[in-house]
């Protein structure tokens, strides 16, 4: 158990942790792409973590399904909230390793509050595009299965981003075109709204974060030729880009206002989401799959060079 493993394509090299099938490194010509961990020392606030059966948080650890009722453990008390699924913590097994690639698999058995066992597959491959991550899930029980998934990368430029912000050297942009509004605990608590012209609007390029605090969730994704919608933090020498394919509708960012120490304000958490935050309770794009369905979701991190 604990085992890490070591990928490596051109300039990229990738460190993947058995247990939760994380992401505890991944770098470019030695540059920092997301906070990096080790099982010493973290992982801290679900840096690098996949979140499953669901992504976000689930209201008060309850919800029903189908006409029954289920509750899961609080395990973030400052909201009451079933935080980032099930899985995190889980021991997942090598299925292949190779040089720029190493697939994982979880055998899920489920849990009281989530009494519905899948088989979970995360494959990670480096390349000249960077990182790509695969998740694939298919339900292995007799009768439909909730489901949503997410990863909780922080996308980082070496430097904290108020330090880079006030030097003028940072930028950040999101293809999303709306937000999710939420209470103080961050449940929503209506309809996405548009992003236009206000403070959530990273549309621009080259817009500077400044004093924005981010812990929202984005939709309505504007997606380029291949599908791919990008969330961008740049700095003075490269951007660090992350993609979401198909089926991953929702973005989460995070500034990290509420991490103290060294973490505050550091990174910025760039989570491809299925589904938003209480969808075991709004319903909204929520996957239901069937006995023996499957459905898989892409996303990646690379570095861009600024020009010249």
């Amino acid at each position: 158990m604990g085992e890490a493993f070591e990928l490596r394509s051109g300039d990229y090299r990738a460190r993947v942790d058995r247990i939760g099938a994380g992401l505890q490194a991944l770098t470019w010509r030695g540059h920092d792409l997301v906070w990096p961990y080790t099982r010493v020392e973290g992982p801290q606030a679900f840096q690098g973590q996949l979140l499953a059966p669901w992504p976000n948080r689930v209201a008060g650890g309850r919800y029903t399904f189908q006409g029954t009722e289920y509750r899961l453990a609080i395990d973030n008390p400052e909201t009451g909230s079933a935080i980032h699924g099930l899985v995190h913590d889980q021991d997942w097994s090598p299925v292949d390793a190779r040089e720029d690639e190493v697939t994982l698999r979880l055998a899920f058995e489920g849990t009281p509050g989530y009494p519905f066992p899948l088989e979970l597959t995360t494959r990670y491959r480096l390349s000249s595009e960077g990182l790509t991550v695969s998740v694939k899930a298919v339900n292995t029980g007799e009768r439909d299965a909730p489901y949503g998934v997410g990863f909780h990368p922080y996308l980082t430029l070496g430097r904290p981003l108020d330090e880079l912000s006030a030097r003028g050297v940072l930028t950040v942009s999101a293809d999303a075109g709306s937000s999710l509004p939420t209470d103080e605990d961050l449940i929503p608590t209506g309809a996405p709204v548009p992003v236009a012209g206000g403070g959530f609007d990273l549309l621009p390029p080259g817009r500077d974060l400044g004093d924005t605090v981010l812990d929202t969730a984005f939709t309505d994704l504007r997606r380029d030729e291949r599908g791919r919608a990008w969330v961008r933090l740049g700095g003075p020498e490269h951007r660090v880009a992350l993609w979401a394919g198909a089926g991953y509708d929702w973005l989460q960012l995070f500034s990290a206002d509420t991490l103290g120490g060294d973490a505050h304000r550091a990174h910025l958490a760039a989570e491809p989401m299925t589904c938003p935050p209480d969808a075991f309770n709004s319903g909204t794009d929520l996957l239901v799959l069937s006995p023996g369905q499957s459905v898989e979701h892409d996303f990646g991190v690379l570095a861009e060079p600024r020009a010249g």
